[in-house]
């Protein structure tokens, strides 16, 4: 597999890109942005100029980097019946699916790749998912460069055409037990409200996470 690195990076993406090989790496390198609390959709690019990201945006730039290291750059949309949906960007090793992502909600960043298929990696995330309003009800992967002609690595501008791409994408439904999803969601209003609003700090799978 040949690594390649196209001119078109800056010196600056150059290093973020030599520096961060691995999902692990990778992860470790967008969770250290604080998150992107503004109405954009930026590319890797604009992340590493801002030095700030959120869902979408960390799902790009990591589909950037993992793809200069011979991964394709395939992206998760987790459909909530909230109409909040969550990207992360998804790759594998050795026959295993992972992801890699960011979130404001503890349990929604990467995971390692030791799930054997993507609804079995999606499964992961109903737990987590599970807020006031929020609930997985679909999923799909997409592969950027047929998703989209945008220049979604380099772009200088907004790329909301990768949004509207992904939501017109069909999904694969995903059917949870409503009397799970019940307690989930009265465990999470009651540590809320116990806490000062803080949402629930999912640890009860942890052994997943990237």
């Amino acid at each position: 597999m040949v690594e390649q690195i196209p001119m078109e990076f800056s010196k600056k993406e150059r290093i973020i890109i030599e520096q961060h090989r691995t999902p692990r790496q990778v992860q470790n390198y967008l969770r250290s942005l604080p998150y992107n609390w503004e109405n954009t959709l930026r590319t890797f690019r604009q992340v590493v100029r801002h030095e700030t990201a959120n869902c979408i945006e960390s799902a790009l730039s990591a589909a950037t980097i993992m793809e200069q290291h011979g991964h394709p750059p395939l992206l998760l949309d987790l459909e909530s019946v909230d109409k909040l949906d969550h990207v992360l960007f998804v790759y594998t090793v050795r026959g295993r699916w992972g992801s890699i992502g960011k979130s404001r909600d503890a349990g929604l960043h990467g995971r390692r790749p030791v799930f054997h298929s993507i609804r079995e990696l999606v499964l992961s995330y109903v737990e987590p998912y599970v807020d006031a309003t929020g609930r997985i009800c679909g999923y799909g992967v997409s592969n950027l460069n047929e998703l989209t002609k945008a220049n979604w690595r380099t772009s200088e501008r907004n790329v909301w055409t990768i949004e509207k791409a992904l939501i017109a994408r069909p999904r694969h439904r995903l059917k949870t037990p409503d009397a799970e999803y019940k307690v989930l969601r009265a465990r999470y209003l009651e540590f809320r409200e116990l806490n000062g609003g803080e949402g629930y700090p999912y640890k009860d799978r942890k052994g997943s996470w990237l």
